[in-house]
């Protein structure tokens, strides 16, 4: 019997969710289902049946993305699993597209994700837009180079408070940085602040600290312990769940708040900030540990009003032919700079809408991609120039998996 693809009605969706979770060895939970239900209406998802049985599932959390000078609709892939019973029919394939033109008619130009496989969504279009560093940093061996001004506090506060604090700092922060996704009251309360038991992997529960100068929060962290004892001699580990700072004073406290935590030799930041100013303020660079990673994969749903809503830097235009497979509409020569969208002038650079996601948010530098293979150079000086306009100060950053 032919694979349907459709999107389930509630009373479906918790049933294609357990099928998705399947191909991860979990399962939903009644506290997944109460949450998601908040924040997936089962008409962003697509659901695979076999006879009438879920199989798979594939959705899209609604979100806003920062990029550089403003923000987009974004569609957060999420939930995508097949059943390993029905792997290589062609269901992440007919999900991928079907996705897509589901996010065109949204509204929505762009689409990010997650990969749990990194060798996954490349063929679907997808480039690495926001690669990622985690940290597993010695504690004993952390020391800056300098001091945080003493004007900065600590405190500590419950989830409650940090409800009232956290929010804006972020906010602020996403404001000036690509990458970032939009946070409402409920992904807040029901994912950033809440705490499950079955989140804490034999961790502690989440604890809360607060940065400030003269009263106003500069920073923030979410951070857990793991306990550990050695031969009499404590081996902890502190996981952190988020760090963020508005300032380099309040960073440099965060992190020497965390490596000094009692009976902690580790520190795990598995969502350490690519652009971090704590790297050039540490004496020993190393004992940070530092592991690159993919992170942040993007999608161009509609080229044309993604070119044209990101700013550029000053510099001559350049026009770039893109081709993709799986969006048609896509195919066609755009205009890099401040007047951007589509043209038919002669095209500069040739690539991939792939390769055109990877630049899309200042993380690669074009002329990697050209001695890489993976863009045509079709007139002299077009990657050095393609590269100004791109360029952003900071990396973008993700700091959340969706």
């Amino acid at each position: 019997m032919a694979i349907e693809i459709r999107a389930p009605a509630l009373d479906e969706l918790r049933a294609a969710m357990d099928a998705a979770e399947t191909a991860f060895a979990g399962e939903v939970t009644d506290e997944d289902w109460e949450r998601e239900q908040k924040i997936l209406p089962p008409s962003r998802a697509l659901a695979a049946y076999d006879d009438g049985r879920p199989v798979g599932l594939a959705a899209a959390y609604q979100f806003d993305l920062s990029i550089p000078g403003g923000e987009l609709p974004c569609a957060g892939v999420t939930w995508v699993g097949v059943l390993p019973s029905h792997r290589r029919r062609g269901i992440l394939r007919d999900f991928m597209r079907r996705q897509l033109q589901d996010a065109r008619s949204w509204g929505e130009p762009i689409a990010a994700l997650w990969a749990s496989e990194s060798s996954i969504y490349g063929r679907f279009g997808y480039g690495i837009a926001g690669p990622g560093v985690q940290a597993m940093s010695d504690s004993r061996r952390f020391a800056l180079r300098r001091e945080p001004s003493p004007e900065i506090s600590v405190r500590m506060v419950d989830a409650d408070e940090a409800y009232e604090i956290f929010p804006p700092v972020y906010d602020r922060l996403r404001a000036e940085r690509a990458g970032m996704l939009s946070r409402s009251e409920t992904w807040w309360r029901d994912l950033r602040l809440a705490d499950p038991e079955s989140w804490r992997r034999g961790a502690s529960r989440r604890f809360y600290a607060v940065f400030e100068r003269g009263g106003e929060a500069e920073g923030y962290a979410a951070y857990r312990m793991k306990g550990e004892w050695e031969e009499g001699f404590p081996n902890g580990e502190v996981r952190v769940v988020e760090a963020l700072a508005l300032t380099t004073d309040a960073e440099l406290a965060i992190w020497r708040f965390l490596h000094a935590v009692d009976l902690t030799v580790k520190v795990d930041a598995r969502l350490f900030d690519p652009g971090s100013r704590l790297v050039l303020n540490v004496r020993d660079p190393r004992a940070l540990g530092l592991r690159f990673n993919d992170a942040l994969w993007l999608r161009l749903v509609d080229v044309d009003a993604a070119l044209r809503a990101r700013s550029y830097k000053s510099g001559d235009p350049v026009v770039v032919e893109v081709t993709d497979e799986l969006c048609p509409w896509n195919a066609g020569r755009y205009r890099l700079g401040p007047d951007a969208g589509r043209t038919d002038d002669t095209a500069d650079l040739a690539l991939d809408v792939a390769d055109l996601a990877s630049l899309y948010l200042g993380a690669w530098d074009v002329h990697r991609l050209v001695h890489s293979g993976l863009a045509e150079e079709r007139a002299d000086g077009a990657a050095a120039a393609a590269t100004r306009l791109l360029r952003t100060d900071l990396p973008p950053y993700c700091p959340e998996v969706f």
